[in-house]
């Protein structure tokens, strides 16, 4: 929790008077007390994980922010005993290169009041300034320092961020409390992601993946073995050993029947409703299995996963709504890469005169309009983990180039630089469209289409799926809110599970929660429903495939003036957006902005 002025200053006094009791004068030199070769070498084989997970995990999620930059990262023990720096140190004092070097030690009675050796004592992060250092032979730099706990709340060490001092304090101090929640959930998910279950919240849907979320990790029996500081503030208090059920009045097992990995909300005993996600443990004891899907989903899931890892790329197919985008996201928490991040590229979404900013990159000043510190690109950005490449069939085809390029020689290069830049990446695409017919009409290259579709997936349509009862459930489990009832009628469950559901997923999702909010405390009744969902359906037909699957402009029309010509209703009840129903009724010959059968405004 941010310290008040107030505060900061009496830790400052505290820290020079602690210092005076040492004996320590400002005008002395420190002394970094530096361990023998063979203590630092014992330190480091002691600290293997914390050192391994700081390096391959933290750190390059931030070389952004250090390349760009004067600052140094130092990473030390709980004694206060460098083990590793990243970063530069031009700005270090030349007399005081040995105390930046692993095994110098940076506890207050050698070095006085600083960061790092200061955070360790009061167990807080804290900003030190130039003239806030004790001694003056430390008066060049300013830095930033958190105290690293484990999920036990036992202090393991300290991260400290210094610099020359040009550099916000506010500025240093938010990034070394962003990088230390980093380097502390990825050591708890270390320890225990394999083994337990992980419950993930927030006060908001769109930052559960921030370092500044919740985590807890529970067993079978939702008891609580391990969470984050940040838990401890969203909860009102320390969750270790408590029970799910006590934190939020719910019972585990209707935690466990939202769909993994998706969000939903839970209200905190005492507290505000936040939004969650849970994730099952990642390698699972013998017997437990990894969810009731569809037999061809699961085989799916198991065939990417092979491939992912062999560095194979993935082309996963279907209607639109059938749910690409969450199996992406469950094939990358299965994968090795489940720590690194998954970067989502919508190409139909992305303007065709901003798409190669977007994915590539761009240095600054490279053309007008760029932001002055330039942007790295959605492709560097998915450095070390996985990129899935969405509706990759409306990309444009001067863009498919230079993604061909990309893809054969694992390096990007940001418009107006000259130097290309290595990434390690993964790749998954999907598209709604089939890309081989793409490819013989000319708008979308063969070269790339072999180079992405390694192996091609099509996921089964929600109408053809064995595990539909299952995923109408989780889904009502998930929108589902205090005080409503958590089961639907056999009626009303008998009318979804025979519509053929023409948006899949996606339009499932929006009835049930229309119904829901209709329907208030009630049960789902049929009234609930849209107008004529309990109408008898002859099966699935042409009719009901998405437009990706190119339905008979019969139908389309018959579609859109059944809607009274609102294009809004027609893409809700499709479960597709108003952009991709403009451009399918486009291809059809139909011209919204002129049509007769377009209702306008």
């Amino acid at each position: 929790m941010a310290a008040s002025a107030s505060t900061h200053a009496q830790l400052i006094q505290a820290s020079w008077a602690r210092c005076r009791e040492h004996g320590l004068a400002p005008h002395g030199a420190p002394d970094f007390d530096c361990l023998t070769p063979v203590q630092l070498n014992a330190l480091l084989e002691r600290q293997q994980a914390l050192l391994r997970v700081t390096r391959d995990e933290v750190m390059p999620q931030y070389s952004h922010l250090l390349g760009n930059s004067s600052y140094l990262v130092m990473l030390a023990d709980a004694a206060g005993c460098l083990l590793q720096t990243w970063g530069t140190q031009r700005f270090v004092e030349p007399r005081q290169q040995h105390g930046f070097c692993p095994g110098a030690c940076w506890r207050e009675q050698g070095v006085g009041t600083n960061a790092l050796g200061t955070a360790l004592i009061c167990g807080e992060a804290i900003h030190v300034s130039q003239d806030e250092h004790f001694l003056r032979q430390n008066r060049y730099m300013a830095c930033a320092a958190a105290p690293l706990f484990d999920a036990e709340r036992g202090l393991i060490g300290v991260l400290d961020v210094a610099s020359d001092g040009y550099l916000p304090a506010a500025q240093t101090l938010g990034l070394v409390r962003m990088m230390s929640q980093s380097l502390e959930n990825r050591l708890i998910l270390a320890r225990h992601a394999d083994q337990l279950h992980q419950l993930l919240f927030n006060s908001g849907p769109d930052n559960l993946d921030s370092s500044w979320a919740g985590l807890l990790l529970f067993d079978e029996h939702g008891r609580v073995l391990a969470a984050n500081h940040r838990a401890d503030s969203l909860l009102g208090r320390v969750p270790l050993q408590h029970n799910l059920e006590q934190l939020f009045q719910i019972p585990l097992r209707e935690i466990l029947a939202q769909a993994e990995g998706q969000p939903f909300a839970l209200q905190a005993t005492g507290r505000n409703r936040l939004h969650c996600q849970w994730h099952a443990p990642r390698k699972p004891r013998t017997g437990q299995r990894s969810g009731n899907y569809d037999p061809r989903v699961e085989k799916a899931l198991a065939q990417a996963g092979l491939l992912l890892e062999k560095d194979i790329p993935v082309l996963v197919q279907g209607e639109t709504g059938v749910g690409k985008e969450v199996f992406v996201q469950a094939l990358h928490r299965a994968s090795s890469r489940a720590q690194q991040p998954l970067v989502a590229v919508n190409c139909a979404a992305i303007p065709a005169e901003l798409v190669e900013s977007e994915l590539f990159g761009y240095d600054k000043g490279a053309f007008t309009g760029a932001h002055h510190k330039g942007n790295p690109g959605l492709i560097r950005k998915a450095h070390l983990g996985i990129l899935f490449l969405d509706e990759i069939g409306d990309m444009p085809l001067a863009t498919q180039a230079r993604l061909l390029r990309v893809l054969q020689s694992r390096s990007i290069q940001p418009l107006g630089s000259a130097e290309p830049v290595a990434v390690d990446i993964r790749v998954v695409s999907a598209s709604n469209r089939d890309l081989a017919v793409q490819v013989r009409d000319g708008s979308f290259r063969q070269d790339l289409y072999y180079r992405i579709a390694g192996l091609s997936l099509t996921l089964p349509a929600l109408r053809e799926r064995s595990d539909k009862r299952q995923l109408i459930e989780q889904l009502h489990a998930r929108y589902c809110e205090a005080g409503q009832p958590q089961q639907l009628t056999a009626q009303v469950m008998e009318v979804l599970l025979n519509h053929p559901w023409p948006g899949n997923l996606r339009q499932l999702s929006s009835v049930l929660q229309v119904a829901l909010a209709l329907a208030g405390t009630a049960a789902i009744s049929i009234e609930h429903l849209p107008p004529g969902f309990a109408e008898p359906h002859s099966g699935p037909s042409e009719s009901c495939a998405l437009p990706g699957n190119a339905p008979a402009t019969g139908s389309l029309v018959e579609l859109l003036r059944s809607a009274n010509g609102n294009l809004s209703s027609l893409a809700r009840s499709l479960g597709i957006s108003r952009t991709t129903l403009y451009k399918r009724l486009r291809e059809q010959g139909v011209e919204p902005a002129h049509s007769s059968l377009v209702r306008h405004r």
